[in-house]
């Protein structure tokens, strides 16, 4: 039985739903209170020379005697603006780019409404000329344990999408296919207003719906303090929207096709308005991904070798649809709700030729083994958010929010080995998979900003893995199929993390420090269900973290950062199941395995000299309980297993930058280098070894008339030792060509991913008695798409997500 099947932990999860329902009880009775007391303003905005309306001018409310702004809003497309206040006591002031800013003090108030009628503004031609000198540039601030972008109107009157942007941010890389990089490292976590979104899932493009004029500013963290989870992860960008812009309809359509076959096509829409931020995409596509392989076992004690080499496909027919919504309340409170639902119909057939030779290298067997797997994957996602900012400050703020996740598989396979020459060797099998994931994260965020210095965070996390995979391998007996016990298990998984926080923060106008601590209770639990074997653990650990950031001019900054952070064992680490897919490169996985931790050091230097910019940064990991793959050989068959192995130290520098010379030329680039100490022992024997590996990116962006962009980038990754051998290093180069059409309206892109083939994966073992050799490569990729934006949307590319 999979864990599905039981209930969850009531005694732990009832009063967490009781104290839930009771805050949101209260919630509700306050808004409605607040609700009947507000006032709603509303007018329209017209030119005094010609009655033409002006879209987008800014309505904005000030406390009187103060210039403390209260809230605002901006003029739709037909100059007319509403929006509701709570505050009794303020002036309304009026204000458009080359036209003269009018004030409001004298209004009357019928019914909780003030209808101000028609406004007109007079031009001002001395004021469009002082706008224009002193427009906004967009610049970055540096905090203490992050870097905010503030998106200037250099960038937000452009029209580009949060991509685009996100391209202009320092130390963030964005390739034509809209893979998100950070320092160089992809696996980035995009936030929307501090929260997980569906508009921000790696499984939709449904970050091309927002433009630049809704974001406020980009917040890059590449060392992560105590508020967010001690789990690893590449860094965090966290996109702040503009809540009181109305922007109407925004969004694409987009068709696509590739060798290998990768086909889709998709819509995407966002609608914008005073309340209301509703969003959805509906896609669909299929696509092939082959891989070719190769692989030596060589056993050195009678000189026997296996050699095998072959092809396996995934090909994919896939299905998406995302819908969701923001919901202002009012100016202070804001609920999201949101889903995704994903269909995949999988295939995968293989081939792959095995020859095996004896101690003469005489060709002792040949054989061909053939697979034919097929899988259906239903995949969901909920999400509800609670958002509450307080009126003494906006930074003030409490969040509330609960995530849901599931992915199942049902998949079935069939292998067969027929004899080529030599001895019999003709065999089948067949295996069933059942595998079901369910995740459930529930968040409770709480930020006060005391004074101008000091700030205050706290707050609750609470997530549940519960994972069932049930693999079934049956062998053919004559004619029938029987069950192989030895290969065949049920592997249960529950996982339950607690997590608590506490950061507080005394910051400067130039120098500041913050310091958290954050304990996370683990409570994990397998269970081999055919054998009965379990495994239960119970753990408590803290992780503390500080940062420092010190500004000694408006280009060179300086931070300083500690944190602690922890890599738990996934499914695949811990369930010893048997993939039978080559029967002599086995891998299992490790029920025993702990989790590893890292102390990790940062010293980080932003600087700006002319028209480029750089970070550069060294840092220092040291990692405990290290979880390293090992292979065994017996009987002509590699059996590779993860293990906690000793201790890993590593020091490493790395630097990044970007340079734009001219409008039409940029030029981004890091490398980033480290060397490790490797100390350990396994089975009495030593893994005490020393390194070094590095990598680098060098990419250029050029653009050439008639509205042509042309992107490279070159990769280099070097090779490095592992405890037991070596892996190999490669380079590859990426190409994209862009030509945008209609006046941006409409975009074609074509997108080469490693143009030479030059991209693989080459995996050495070297003991004394075998050794083994692996080789895999995935090939080029072409895909061409065009795609048409709408309302304000930029044309973006659907390409259906990524696999899981």
């Amino acid at each position: 039985m999979n864990n599905f099947e039981r209930p969850l932990d009531h005694s732990v999860m009832k009063p967490f739903f009781k104290n839930i329902l009771y805050i949101l009880l209260l919630l509700t009775s306050s808004i409605s209170i607040a609700q009947q007391s507000e006032l709603e303003i509303s007018g329209l905005l017209l030119e005094e020379a010609n009655s033409q309306p002006i879209p987008y001018a800014t309505i904005a409310l000030y406390k009187n005697d103060s210039k403390e702004i209260l809230t605002g809003t901006t003029t739709d497309d037909n100059g007319k603006f509403n929006l509701n206040t709570s505050a009794s006591d303020f002036y309304i002031e009026i204000s458009f780019m080359g036209f003269k800013t009018k004030r409001i003090t004298q209004f009357s108030v019928l019914n909780y409404k003030i209808d101000l009628g028609v406004i007109k503004l007079a031009g001002d031609n001395e004021s469009l000329k002082e706008v224009v000198v002193r427009a906004e540039v967009s610049k970055t601030v540096f905090k203490l344990d992050k870097r905010v972008f503030n998106i200037g109107k250099d960038i937000s009157s452009t029209g580009a999408s949060a991509l685009e942007v996100l391209n202009s941010v320092p130390s963030v890389t964005v390739n034509i296919e809209g893979e998100i990089s950070l320092r160089g490292s992809s696996g980035v976590q995009i936030l929307i207003n501090g929260k997980p979104s569906v508009l921000a899932d790696e499984s939709s493009n449904s970050l091309g719906t927002l433009t630049a004029d809704m974001i406020e500013s980009i917040e890059v963290i590449t060392n992560p303090s105590a508020k967010y989870e001690a789990s690893g992860t590449a860094g965090i960008l966290n996109i702040i929207l503009k809540k009181e812009e109305k922007k109407g309809w925004n969004g694409s359509v987009s068709v696509n096709t590739g060798i290998p076959d990768n086909h889709s096509i998709g819509l995407s829409l966002n609608r914008r308005t005073e309340k209301f931020n509703l969003f959805t995409q509906i896609g669909a596509g299929y696509r092939s991904l082959p891989r070719d392989s190769e692989e030596i076992n060589r056993n050195l004690s009678d000189d026997e070798v296996i050699y095998s080499e072959g092809t396996a496909y995934r090909d994919e027919t896939f299905y998406n649809f995302t819908l969701g919504t923001d919901y202002h309340i009012n100016d202070l409170n804001i609920l999201t709700l949101s889903g995704n639902f994903a269909y995949e119909i999988e295939d995968q057939p293989s081939e792959t030729n095995f020859r095996f030779f004896d101690s003469n290298d005489d060709l002792v067997s040949s054989w061909l083994r053939k697979e034919t797997t097929e899988a259906t994957n239903p995949k969901y996602q909920y999400e509800f958010n609670y958002k509450k900012q307080f009126k003494n400050n906006k930074e003030h703020t409490l969040q509330l929010s609960a995530l849901g996740r599931f992915f199942g598989k049902d998949q079935s396979s069939e292998f067969s080995n027929t004899t080529l020459s030599g001895t019999d060797s003709n065999s089948s099998q067949q295996t069933k998979t059942n595998f079901q994931q369910a995740d459930y994260t529930f968040k409770a965020d709480y930020t006060n900003p005391l004074s101008e210095t000091y700030t205050i965070e706290t707050g609750a996390q609470y997530v549940i893995n519960d994972v069932g995979n049930d693999y079934e391998v049956s062998d053919l007996i004559g004619t029938v199929y029987v069950v192989n016990e030895n290969l065949t298990n049920n592997f249960e998984y529950d996982q339950k993390v607690l997590g608590l926080y506490f950061t507080g923060a005394y910051e400067l106008e130039k120098w500041g420090i913050k310091a958290g601590l954050r304990m996370e209770i683990t409570d994990l639990s397998t269970l081999l269900t055919n054998t009965n074997e379990s495994s239960s653990r119970n753990f408590t650990d803290y992780f503390p973290s500080l940062h420092t950031s010190y500004k000694i001019s408006d280009n060179v900054s300086l931070q300083a950062g500690y944190s602690r952070r922890i890599f738990r064992p996934r499914l695949w680490d811990l369930n010893p199941f048997f993939n039978i897919r080559n029967s002599f490169n086995i891998r299992i996985g490790n029920p025993n395995l702990q989790p590893e931790f890292t102390d990790s050091y940062e010293l980080t230097s932003i600087y700006k000299i002319g028209k480029a910019s750089f970070s550069s940064s060294i840092y220092h990991k040291y990692t405990t309980e290290v979880i390293e793959r090992v292979s065994a050989f017996e009987d002509n068959v590699t059996t590779t297993s993860p293990e906690n192995i000793g201790t890993n130290a590593s020091v490493g520098f790395e630097t990044n930058g970007k340079y734009s010379p001219t409008k039409w030329l940029t030029i981004t680039g890091d490398i980033n280098y480290n060397y490790f100490d490797r100390v350990g022992t396994f089975e009495a024997q030593s893994f005490d070894f020393s390194g070094n590996q590095w990598s680098s990116r060098l990419g250029t962006k050029v653009g050439l008339p008639a509205d042509i962009d042309v992107e490279l980038t070159g990769r280099y990754q070097s090779g490095y030792n592992t405890i037991q051998g070596e892996v190999s290093g490669y380079a590859f180069l990426d190409l994209g060509v862009r030509k945008k059409i209609f006046k941006g309206k409409a975009v074609v892109n074509l997108g080469i991913r490693d143009l030479f083939e030059s991209r693989i994966s080459e995996r050495f073992v070297s003991q004394p008695t075998f050794e083994s050799y692996s080789y895999s490569q995935r090939g080029r990729f072409i895909t061409l798409g065009v795609s048409y934006g709408f309302g304000k949307g930029e044309a973006m590319t659907y390409s259906g997500g990524r696999r899981r």
